[in-house]
């Protein structure tokens, strides 16, 4: 019988701390405004959970976004932000499924959890960049017409989701790029709503941590980038 892998024992130190600091940062400010919505705390503490393993490269962290989504779209619903229940259901969903199927169909070395890096070929913008016109335009219009709040930040968050997911999926370290400048929308979008609704305030607090664990995963995924074509290199040179 195949043991179940344990994916906790392959985080180190530093992504320990960076994860208990992550989780204690965001309950004290669900609890700091007196929040009682636990459906937000939980896709919270659920979101920086997936990117601790996301960092590493390891598949875990898209089963936990998967569910992260849904978690998100429902919250997301229950405040009018259609745009992102939209985003994520329609967008996120689909392609953090096909990023665990990508990631898993492409492990770095035989018997680990980190997934190859994959590379960034100039054909991909020919699709990438049309894609992410038409995607914006229709999204800008559908949101106008759920009367989404703050629709110009929403469409943004659109155009910046569907980038980092689509360089997701082909396993590039700039996708953490991408989701950095998805963080900061974020940011600004879930601080708009702290003005209706200061238990809001944990969402954007989330946020700011995730543009934290990005930078970390786009430091992460840079370093094996070198470190496997370094391996490729001397590989070549042996034969």
């Amino acid at each position: 019988m195949k043991k179940i892998r344990n994916p906790f024992i392959n985080l180190n130190i530093f992504e320990w701390i960076l994860w208990i600091f992550s989780l204690a940062t965001i309950i004290s400010a669900f609890f700091a405004v007196g929040s009682t919505d636990y459906a937000k705390l939980a896709t919270s503490l659920l979101g920086v959970t997936a990117l601790i393993f996301a960092a590493k490269g390891d598949a875990f962290g898209m089963i936990i976004m998967i569910i992260f989504s849904l978690t998100y779209s429902f919250v997301s619903f229950s405040f009018g932000y259609y745009g992102e229940m939209i985003i994520y259901l329609c967008m996120q969903l689909p392609c953090c499924t096909a990023s665990l199927v990508s990631w898993l169909r492409h492990p770095s070395d035989k018997g680990t959890a980190e997934v190859k890096i994959g590379r960034f070929k100039k054909k991909y913008l020919a699709i990438l960049i049309p894609a992410a016109i038409c995607i914006t335009t229709a999204f800008y219009f559908i949101l106008r017409a759920f009367n989404t709040e703050n629709l110009i930040v929403s469409t943004v968050s659109v155009t910046t989701s569907f980038v980092a997911l689509f360089l997701m999926i082909l396993r590039v370290p700039v996708y953490a790029i991408a989701f950095i400048f998805n963080d900061i929308v974020l940011i600004v979008l879930w601080s708009l709503a702290c003005v209706q609704d200061i238990g809001c305030l944990s969402l954007a607090v989330t946020f700011g941590i995730f543009l934290i664990n990005d930078s970390y995963t786009f430091i992460c995924w840079t370093k094996r980038k070198r470190r496997e074509g370094k391996a490729e290199k001397d590989s070549y040179d042996i034969q």
